[in-house]
C-alpha cells in the first residue's frame, strides 16, 4: 500500500507539474493581432533541459482572402523574418519553411501562405542552465500580409519556459507544430537532372519519386526568384517511366554549370485525398541534350497552376493527327490546287499561260518540265523540314521567310522578274520561261525553273485544305511527310500540266497576238510589288536600315540590268563592259544587302510585339502561353490570332475581316481578350502552339468562348467578317 500511495503521489505530482508548466509557457505567448494574421510562440515542450535542443514555431493565423509569403515570396511580396532575443549562449537556425501554394493574381505570381502556418526553428539550449530558472525566448516578426492589398505588420512576441534536470513528464507535442513538421521538405534522396531546354529547362524526375499512388500533380518552386519564370506554365510530359517537368526561364536564366536550387512539391491523391510531398533540389544545369519524346503521356494538375496542354505531350488528340494518311494526300493536294488562285502565285502562273499561248508546240513536255520543277522544289524543302525535326527545331510551313537573308533575296528575285518583264534586260526565255529564241532544251530549263519560281512564290501563302495536311505530315515519320509535301507540289502544278497535256483545253485560249507583250508587261507590277512587300517584311525583321540597304541593292541591280542590254548591240569590248558592270552591280547588291541585314539582326530586336497589318485594329496584346492560361483560369474569353509579316493570307485576313468595324465592335462589346503571336521570326511559344492545335504553319485563328469551361474553335485559314462573328456571337465548329 505504501509504495502503490508513493508511486501514485509522485505520478499526480508530475502531472500537477506539467499543468502548472504549460500553463506558465501559455501565460507568456500571448497571441498578437494586427488584424490580418494573428501571431503567436509555441514549442515542442514545456519545459527545458540544459545542452538540449527543442523545437519552436511562430503560428500564423491567417483571416480568410489574405496570405503570407514564402521562403521565395515570387514576383512580389516579402517573406516572413524572424529576429531572435535569447539567453547568453542559446542560438536559433534558419526558418524550416512548410509547404508553400502558389497565387495568381492577375499577371504576378507568388508563393505563400492563404491558411493557419507554422514557421519552425530549431533552438539551441545551453548547457549550464540552473534547474528552476526561466528560458525566456523573444522574437521580433515582420511580414507582409496581401489580398487586393499589401499591409507590412510586425510583432514582438515571446514565450518563457521553465528549466528542469529532472526526467519530468513532457508536454505532448503541439499540435501545430506537428502539422507543420508533416509539411516539411526534405532532401530528394534520388537523382533529379536539369537539362536546358530551348527558353528553359527540362527537371527530369524518376520514377521512384512518383510512388505507387495516383500522381495529381508536380510542381517546381525555386528558393530564389530569376532562374524560373513565376507566371509560366509548367508542362508534365512522360519520358518512359519518369516524368520531365518543363520550366521557363525567368530574368535570370541558368547556364550550364550553375546549380538549380529549388523546391520540388509531388501531391498523389489518396483515398480520395490530396497528399503532398516535398523535397529539396540541388542539382547542377545540364547542356542541352534533346527533347522529351513528342509522344509523351501528359499528367493531370491541380490549383498549383494548371498545365498548358500540347499536342506534342499527347495532351488530347489534335485535328492533324486524327487524319489518315490517305486524307492528308487528298488534302494537300486540294490545298495545292487553290495555291495558284493565291495573289504570290497567281502571276507566275499567267506568265506561263502566256508562253504556252505564244508557242503551242511540245506543250506537254513544258507541262511535265514545270512540274518536276515544282515536285523538286517540294522534296527539298520537305527534305530540309526532315533534317530540322531530326535536330530537335520547330518549323513549319514558310520558315524558310524567317530568315532575313532568303527574304532578302526573295525580294531581290521578284525584282529581276519585274525588270524582265518590263524589257529592261532579256536572257533567253529567263527564269520566267519567255520568249522563244531558245533551242528546245533551254525552252525546258526555263518551265523547270518557273516551276521553282512557282514554289517560292507560293510559301508565304497558305490556302484551305493546306493547314491540316502540313501539320499532319510534320508529326510523321520521313517518308509520311515527303509524300504530304510531294502531293502539295502536285496540286501546285496541276492545273498547267493539265492545261499543257489536254488540247481540248489548249484550244479554248486566246490566239497569239500584240496583246501578249501589254499583258506580259503588266504582270511586271505584281513582282514590283512583291519585291516591296519583301522589303517591308524585312523591315519588321531587321529593321529600317536593312531595308534601306535592300532598297540601295536595287537601284544597283537595275543599273546591272540595264548596263548588260544596253550594250548587247555594240562591239565585243562593250559586251564584256556592259556584262562586267552589271556583275559588279550584282555583286554589290548581295554583298551589301546581306551586310546590311547582318547588322540589322544585332542591332535591331525581333518584333514580337510589333504591330503587324493593320494597326488600327482593336488593342491587342502579344500572344504568350502564360497570359492564355491566366485568362482561361478566370473564365475570360480570347480570341488567339497568330500571324506573320510575310504570310500574305495572313495579311489579307486582317484586312478584309479582322480589321473591319463590326467585328472590333463585336470584340469590343462582348469583352474578348485579344492575343496575337508573331511568327516572322523564329518564336518557340507561337511554334508549340501551332502543334497543339495540329498546324504546320499560319495563320491559326482560335476562340476560347470561355475560359476552360469550353473546347476552343478553330477559325479556317480564310476568313471573311461573317466567319468572325458568327464564331464570336455562338462558337461553332468550322470544316
Amino acid at each position: 500500500m505504501t509504495h502503490r500511495f508513493m508511486r501514485t503521489s509522485i505520478r499526480t505530482m508530475a502531472i500537477l507539474g506539467w499543468l502548472g508548466g504549460t500553463l506558465a509557457a501559455q501565460a507568456m505567448a500571448a497571441t498578437v493581432q494586427n488584424g490580418q494574421v494573428q501571431v503567436q510562440l509555441v514549442a515542442s515542450v514545456n519545459q527545458v533541459r540544459p545542452g538540449e535542443q527543442i523545437t519552436v514555431g511562430l503560428q500564423q493565423h491567417i483571416q480568410p482572402g489574405w496570405h503570407t509569403y514564402w521562403l521565395n515570396p515570387g514576383d512580389s511580396g516579402l517573406a516572413t523574418t524572424i529576429e531572435w532575443t535569447l539567453p547568453t549562449g542559446a542560438s536559433a537556425g534558419d526558418i524550416q519553411w512548410p509547404l508553400p501554394h502558389r497565387f495568381v493574381q492577375g499577371s504576378v505570381g507568388n508563393f505563400g501562405y492563404d491558411t493557419d502556418v507554422t514557421l519552425l526553428s530549431r533552438i539551441s539550449v545551453p548547457a549550464k542552465l540552473r534547474s528552476g530558472a526561466s528560458f525566456p525566448i523573444g522574437a521580433k516578426v515582420r511580414w507582409l500580409a496581401c489580398r487586393d492589398v499589401c499591409v507590412p505588420q510586425e510583432a514582438t512576441v515571446q514565450l518563457v519556459l521553465p528549466v528542469t534536470h529532472a526526467d519530468a513528464v513532457r508536454m505532448p507535442t503541439n499540435p501545430s507544430i506537428d502539422a507543420s513538421l508533416a509539411q516539411l521538405p526534405v532532401p530528394a534522396p534520388w537523382p533529379v537532372l536539369a537539362q536546358q531546354r530551348g527558353k528553359g529547362m527540362a527537371l527530369r524526375v524518376p520514377q521512384a519519386a512518383l510512388g505507387p499512388t495516383p500522381v495529381k500533380a508536380i510542381w517546381f518552386y525555386p528558393s530564389e526568384a530569376g532562374p524560373i519564370d513565376h507566371m509560366a506554365a509548367q508542362y508534365r510530359v512522360r519520358q518512359g517511366k519518369d516524368v520531365s517537368l518543363l520550366l521557363t526561364s525567368g530574368s535570370a536564366p541558368l547556364v550550364p554549370g550553375q546549380t538549380l536550387k529549388g523546391l520540388l512539391v509531388i501531391t498523389h491523391e489518396v483515398a480520395g485525398t490530396d497528399r503532398a510531398e516535398g523535397y529539396w533540389i540541388d542539382t547542377p544545369l545540364r547542356p542541352f541534350g534533346g527533347l522529351p519524346s513528342p509522344h509523351a503521356e501528359t499528367m493531370t494538375t491541380d490549383r498549383q497552376g494548371a498545365v498548358y496542354q500540347t499536342a506534342e505531350m499527347g495532351a488530347r488528340p489534335s485535328p492533324a493527327s486524327s487524319l489518315s494518311l490517305g486524307v492528308a494526300l487528298l488534302l494537300a493536294l486540294m490545298g495545292g490546287m487553290v495555291l495558284n488562285l493565291m495573289p504570290c502565285v497567281f502571276p507566275v502562273l499567267s506568265i506561263k499561260t502566256l508562253a504556252l499561248i505564244g508557242h503551242r508546240e511540245h506543250t506537254a513536255r513544258h507541262g511535265l518540265a514545270y512540274t518536276a520543277g515544282v515536285l523538286a522544289s517540294f522534296a527539298l524543302l520537305g527534305g530540309v523540314m526532315i533534317a530540322i525535326k531530326a535536330g530537335g527545331a520547330q518549323a513549319g510551313w514558310g520558315f524558310q521567310f524567317q530568315s532575313p537573308v532568303f527574304v532578302l533575296l526573295m525580294a531581290y528575285l521578284m525584282f529581276v522578274v519585274g525588270l524582265s518583264l518590263s524589257g529592261v534586260f532579256t536572257i533567253g526565255q529567263s527564269v520566267t520561261g519567255l520568249g522563244s529564241s531558245l533551242a528546245a532544251r533551254e525552252g525546258y530549263t526555263g518551265s523547270f525553273f518557273t516551276g521553282v519560281l512557282a514554289t517560292i512564290v507560293a510559301t508565304p501563302c497558305t490556302a484551305p485544305f493546306m493547314g491540316g495536311a502540313i501539320g499532319f505530315a510534320l508529326t510523321q515519320p520521313p517518308a509520311a511527310l515527303m509524300a504530304v509535301f510531294l502531293s502539295l507540289g502536285l496540286g501546285l502544278a496541276l492545273p498547267y500540266l493539265l492545261l499543257s497535256v489536254w488540247p481540248a483545253l489548249q484550244r479554248r485560249l486566246p490566239r497569239p497576238g500584240v496583246w501578249m507583250e501589254r499583258v506580259k508587261q503588266v504582270l511586271a507590277f505584281p513582282m514590283y510589288g512583291a519585291a516591296v512587300w519583301l522589303v517591308w517584311v524585312l523591315a519588321q525583321q531587321a529593321g529600317v536600315d536593312a531595308a534601306t540597304v535592300a532598297l540601295s541593292g536595287m537601284v544597283l541591280l537595275a543599273f546591272g540590268a540595264w548596263s548588260y542590254d544596253s550594250s548587247r548591240m555594240g562591239s565585243a569590248a562593250a559586251q564584256l563592259g556592259g556584262a562586267a558592270l552589271a556583275v559588279l552591280a550584282v555583286a554589290g547588291a548581295l554583298t551589301g544587302g546581306c551586310m546590311g541585314v547582318q547588322a540589322g539582326e544585332m542591332v535591331s530586336p525581333h518584333m514580337a510585339s510589333a504591330p503587324i497589318g493593320n494597326g488600327n485594329l482593336h488593342a491587342w496584346e502579344p500572344y504568350s502561353p502564360e497570359r492564355l492560361e491566366t485568362l482561361r483560369e478566370q473564365g475570360q474569353p480570347v480570341f488567339v490570332n497568330l500571324t506573320a509579316a510575310w504570310c500574305i493570307t495572313c495579311l489579307v485576313n486582317e484586312r478584309v475581316a479582322l480589321g473591319q468595324p463590326a467585328v472590333l465592335d463585336a470584340i469590343k462589346t462582348e469583352g474578348i481578350h485579344y492575343l496575337k503571336g508573331d511568327w516572322t521570326n523564329q518564336n518557340a511559344d507561337v511554334g508549340q502552339l501551332l502543334k497543339q492545335f495540329g498546324r504546320g504553319g499560319v495563320p491559326l485563328y482560335v476562340f476560347f468562348p470561355n475560359g476552360r469551361a469550353s473546347k476552343p474553335v478553330v477559325l479556317p485559314q480564310v476568313l471573311t467578317p461573317d466567319i468572325v462573328l458568327a464564331t464570336l456571337k455562338e462558337p461553332i465548329s468550322w470544316p
